[in-house]
């Protein structure tokens, strides 16, 4: 059965912004190779739409690093599925529009040989952290107090207990908290 992990940038107060993290090197390595071991990428509509304006024309800003290009290349040859009701379409290349119910998407997907399934938003990761679904979190805590944001996950109403695998600390200050669910 295939697994559903999660990766997420926060700060130190628990919020996720993707303003506030520290985009060097080490950090797109670390997603490229995250994604090496999946295989299809969930997405809600909101965090679809941001990856999909700037991932697919990445290589076009003069500014990207080699991480950067080679995290896009990544990025945009790996499956997506988007949960929305209301986009119509999808057009970033390898992804599909999902209007049925996550849930059962998701455990007809575990179901399925392939490699592991990332959630890629706050909505889908909550979604499935209260339906019980998620094997495995990298949290990547970057050394900032924001004090404002997005929090991690809402509507969280039970315990999740978690048991830590590994830790590593990246040269920018960021620290990798890599836990599966007990």
């Amino acid at each position: 059965m295939r697994k559903i992990s999660w990766a997420i940038n926060a700060t130190i107060d628990g919020f996720a912004d993707h303003t506030a993290s520290i985009p060097d090197e080490e950090l797109y390595d670390f997603f490229t190779n995250y994604l090496n071991l999946a295989d299809v990428v969930l997405f809600g509509r909101k965090t679809y739409q941001l990856m999909a304006d700037y991932w697919p024309e990445a290589y076009k800003d003069s500014e990207s690093t080699k991480s950067e290009i080679e995290f896009a290349d990544k990025y945009n040859s790996i499956s997506k599925i988007v949960f929305s009701k209301t986009l119509n379409e999808v057009t970033w290349n390898n992804t599909r529009l999902a209007k049925n119910d996550l849930i059962n998407e998701v455990i007809n997907l575990k179901k399925q040989d392939g490699k592991n399934i990332s959630a890629g938003s706050l909505s889908i990761a909550s979604q499935l952290i209260k339906a019980d679904l998620i094997d495995e979190f990298w949290f990547l805590i970057h050394p900032i107090i924001l004090g404002k944001g997005k929090q991690l996950v809402e509507n969280i109403y039970s315990k999740v207990n978690l048991k830590l695998i590994e830790t590593k600390s990246l040269n920018s200050g960021v620290v990798i908290l890599h836990y599966q669910k007990i």
